[in-house]
């Protein structure tokens, strides 16, 4: 879709939300010179305001009082405004179409979308991809659900390819949208809160990932995710399949493990890696890599290139991050890890005892599947959250001691007493952060600002 002044359903765009999200639909929006107003229910972050001011941008916070939003003709919402919100249904009562920042943005742009979704390692194989993509000189931008936003760089500048990570609530205001690469890394229970408790209903949510698909696009999942088998029984997939998987090759082409090695198999042009040649270590960074290389080796970047990112990539802050060593005990940053599954992966992957610390605002977590690794690998607990009696109960009979903090300061000193020489102390919530911090970044960042005043 392009913009034409005649066309109504682009006689007043209101945003909600004045995020990164918000504001990058806001900015489009006033470049192309449609119309546009934000409202945000809080008080919107100083260097948003700034730039809706820079921009010229109308908007409202503090609460949705203007009344323009309920007579919009296309209303683009941030994606941390769930679907049942008041305003959200009021616009819906009153035939508004409602979109995501991702599908308005996509309607500007004619460059190649590779997206990533799934409950685990969306970010990483994203940040991956787009390191592959700019390596091999290709003209890329990475955006989405990490960096700046995809309506931001669509208005910015023009390039030929996008890799997108992508939510599922950003997946649930998405229509007319096509990936031409579509990535699952994995469906494991996460914020299930959004999805009224509901697994499958948010599984369904994910596969809106292939949605618009033609044989001409391609969609790579995750051969040993059992949730992501059971859904496929349900979808009809219209594009090109590739698999990857720890095990054999079995059905279709992609990436498995062969004698130790990795194996990623397009054409007759194999590529074989060891697991020692990986940057990314663990079962899951495997399977992030597998993924990566497959979309690589499907838009032609040369093997050596592909060789060379996998095993020269930096992670990304946040996530099993090593910050330092004080008194013979390790400290690692998982902040990211904000659902049951990724901290079952950075438990899985410590090799010493584990002082873990844990919680924050739970999404409808069940920590059954945590319960084994615990009892092996975790010596104490350190609760950082303003409700921790879930992690009490779930992990009360395997850890003698569990106690409560309130900061991120007062959780590091804590686990600084319980831990003793050879120890690491592991921040991987398994639980999101807004009770007592901004965000996952600024919990983390916390973090690694209380270890540097051990």
């Amino acid at each position: 879709m392009r913009y034409d002044s005649n066309n109504a359903i682009f006689r007043q765009l209101v945003v909600l939300g004045a995020g990164e999200s918000g504001c990058g639909a806001a900015i489009l929006a006033k470049k192309l010179g449609i119309p546009v107003f934000v409202s945000d229910s809080g008080l919107i972050k100083e260097k948003y305001k700034d730039v809706l001011l820079h921009h010229e941008i109308d908007f409202e916070e503090g609460g949705h009082r203007d009344g323009r939003t309920v007579v919009a003709s296309l209303v683009v919402k941030s994606p941390g405004i769930p679907e049942h919100a008041p305003i959200v249904s009021a616009c819906r009562e009153k035939g508004v179409r409602v979109v995501s920042e991702i599908e308005f943005a996509a309607w500007f742009t004619s460059a190649k979308k590779i997206c990533i979704t799934g409950s685990n390692g969306k970010t990483t194989t994203t940040l991956l991809l787009g390191h592959l993509l700019k390596t091999a000189g290709f003209n890329v931008a990475v955006a989405g659900n990490v960096g700046k936003s995809f309506a931001l760089q669509v208005a910015e500048q023009d390039v030929d390819y996008y890799v997108l990570e992508i939510s599922s609530f950003q997946l649930d205001g998405m229509f007319d949208f096509k990936a031409d690469i579509a990535i699952l890394t994995n469906i494991t229970p996460d914020h299930l809160d959004r999805y009224n408790h509901d697994f499958d209903q948010y599984a369904k949510s994910k596969f809106r990932i292939i949605q618009n698909q033609t044989a001409d696009d391609t969609f790579i999942y995750c051969a040993e995710d059992a949730e992501t088998i059971k859904q496929l029984k349900d979808h009809s997939i219209n594009a090109r399949q590739y698999t990857f998987t720890t095990g054999k090759f079995e059905g279709a082409p992609g990436a498995a493990m062969i004698n130790n090695e990795i194996v990623i198999h397009t054409d007759k042009h194999d590529i074989h890696m060891t697991l020692e040649e990986l940057a990314l270590q663990g079962k899951h960074n495997v399977h992030n890599s597998m993924a990566a290389g497959i979309a690589a080796k499907l838009l032609n970047i040369r093997k050596d290139t592909i060789k060379q990112c996998l095993s020269d990539f930096q992670n990304i802050a946040h996530r099993l991050e090593y910050v330092a060593n004080v008194h013979g005990v390790s400290y690692i940053n998982d902040s990211k890890a904000t659902n049951v599954n990724s901290t079952w992966y950075a438990i899985e992957s410590m090799e010493r005892p584990v002082v873990w610390i844990a919680g924050g605002v739970d999404k409808g977590n069940d920590y059954q599947v945590l319960k084994a690794l615990v009892q092996k690998k975790v010596k104490a607990i350190v609760c950082l959250g303003l409700d921790n009696h879930l992690i009490h109960e779930a992990f009360k009979d395997l850890v003698k001691v569990i106690v409560d903090t309130e900061s991120a300061a007062e959780a590091v000193f804590e686990a600084s007493n319980l831990a003793t020489n050879n120890d690491i102390v592991l921040l991987s919530p398994a639980c999101a952060s807004f009770d007592l911090f901004e965000n996952y970044e600024d919990r983390g960042n916390q973090f690694k600002e209380a270890v540097k005043k051990l």
